[in-house]
């Protein structure tokens, strides 16, 4: 599976973008987001890519960030979100804003996005609702700016608990009180190591 291409801008608009990798052309769709943050054609960049082999095709889905492409991989994975609309739905909101409004329960923003009914929307706040980041709401109100060095260390640490099979709620109690009563800053792996150590003796 091809999971980047990095290469020289060779044409690019709204839907695509094609990359020349070692004198080969690949075509890539991408998000409006992706396509914002594309440099000028003739200029290198490199791109996540989620490769999506099927029967009778193969595309390749760009993103400029590892970010938007788990978001992508979560979206698709909510019944009846296919790529394309997965793809749309990235490029109906900013990614923080998407993260927000599904961890808000905001039916009413995410509907408003091309090609997302009311139903769609609540099936993916359903899905979806406990796998967004515990800060995502306070993100995008603070416009993306990167987060202090210890609200990283506690949102990272949430989404290492949640993969691992924690609902968000229960694990961003534990790692806030682990952080709490460390009284200094500890690495992420520190802290997910005392967090799961409080959590099974609970």
């Amino acid at each position: 599976m091809i999971a980047f291409v990095e290469g020289v801008v060779e044409e690019k608009n709204p839907a695509y973008v094609v990359i020349n990798a070692g004198g080969v052309g690949y075509e890539i769709s991408i998000t409006l987001n992706t396509y914002e943050d594309l440099p000028p054609v003739g200029q290198r960049t490199r791109l996540c890519v989620y490769h999506c082999v099927r029967e009778d095709d193969e595309i390749l889905y760009g993103f400029s960030s590892k970010d938007e492409r788990a978001m992508f991989t979560l979206l698709i994975g909510v019944a009846s979100i296919g790529p394309a609309t997965a793809l749309g739905i990235l490029s109906g909101l900013p990614l923080a804003s998407l993260r927000a409004a599904i961890a808000a329960e905001d039916v009413k923003r995410l509907s408003g996005i091309k090609g997302v009914g009311k139903k769609t929307a609540e099936r993916i706040i359903v899905e979806l609702k406990d796998k967004m980041p515990p800060l995502a709401v306070a993100e995008e109100r603070a416009g993306a700016v990167p987060l202090p060095e210890e609200e990283r260390v506690l949102n990272d640490a949430v989404l290492a608990l949640v993969a691992l099979g924690y609902r968000n709620a229960e694990a961003y109690a534990m790692v806030k009180r682990v952080i709490n009563d460390a009284g200094e800053l500890l690495t992420i792996e520190e802290v997910v190591r005392r967090a799961l150590s409080a959590l099974q003796d609970v």
